[in-house]
């Protein structure tokens, strides 16, 4: 009987979602063949989601790096299509269909045959007017446990300097548990998911400046599934009284239930929740 190779072994979900941030055109063939290149030898199938690239843009490049992109692409392993063509061809973005979309684009790999699927998306588009765009910050949040976890998905998110304001690279990059290309750093209020558990880690000080970044990641937390959701803050320098009240209305409202533990509160928590207790019935301080 012929010996059946076993399939490669997938690479932990840590490392799976990655945000990829260049400056120039180089550094973009760079990652794009690299990811491409990977995938096809590992027998996924690849997609590529543009935003401001050219489809044909993407297949000359790689061409250029010697990867038989037409071939692939004749065989249903490589696609080219647009974000307007995907998960922006409604009304809105909307993180609850896209989550979804992302699993049925496995299984649908799977059933071609392919040992898993790889995605980049490029994520200039979240930067524009467009409804739904900022819930952006809260769908990376929630895709490492409800998206790369469970299923056999390797996801690049482009962000390009040159399209985009530095705080929200910073901010969006930031919120991947993995990260390539050029440094990321300099944001006010880091948000990340835990990746050892449900939940988050906040970082930096939460003031009103961030409000829009405390309000994405109270979404997230609302929305994990899990019962049990952690979040650490032994990174957090400050948090303000309307941000606390934010987290904890998420907490509250929480369809999964379950009290939302907090590890490492700082001072700035610690007394608020003494000047109003009424915040703490949604919160579980285990080391206070």
């Amino acid at each position: 009987m012929p010996t059946v190779a076993a399939p490669p072994e997938r690479e932990p979900a840590a490392g799976r979602h990655s945000s990829v941030v260049f400056a120039d055109d180089r550094e973009w063939a760079h990652h794009l063949c690299a990811f491409v290149r990977g995938g096809l030898e590992r027998g996924e199938q690849v997609r590529y989601v543009a935003d401001t690239t050219e489809p044909g843009r993407v297949l000359s490049a790689l061409a250029d790096a010697g990867i038989d992109a037409q071939g692939a692409a004749a065989r249903g392993q490589l696609s080219v299509s647009t974000a307007a063509g995907t998960y922006l061809a409604g009304a809105r973005f909307d993180p609850d269909a896209a989550i979804e979309g992302w699993h049925a684009a496995v299984e649908s790999s799977s059933a071609r045959g392919h040992r898993g699927l790889r995605v980049i998306g490029e994520m200039a588009w979240g930067a524009r007017d467009i409804i739904g765009a900022d819930r952006l910050l809260e769908y990376e949040l929630r895709l490492h446990h409800e998206v790369f976890e469970p299923l056999p998905l390797t996801g690049w998110c482009f962000y390009d300097r040159r399209l985009l304001p530095d705080e929200y690279v910073n901010v969006l990059a930031g919120a991947h548990p993995a990260h390539r290309g050029d440094p990321v750093d300099g944001a006010a209020l880091q948000v990340a998911p835990l990746t050892d558990r449900p939940g988050l880690l906040m970082a930096g000080s939460a003031g009103y400046d961030m409000r829009a970044v405390v309000t994405a990641a109270a979404a997230a937390l609302k929305d994990t599934p899990a019962e049990r959701v952690e979040l650490n803050l032994s990174a957090l320098r400050h948090l303000d009284a309307a941000s606390l009240a934010t987290l904890a209305g998420a907490a509250a409202d929480r369809p999964a239930g379950g009290a939302l533990r907090v590890r490492h509160a700082p001072p700035s928590l610690r007394r608020l929740l003494d000047l109003f207790p009424e915040f703490g019935s949604a919160l579980e301080v285990v080391d206070r």
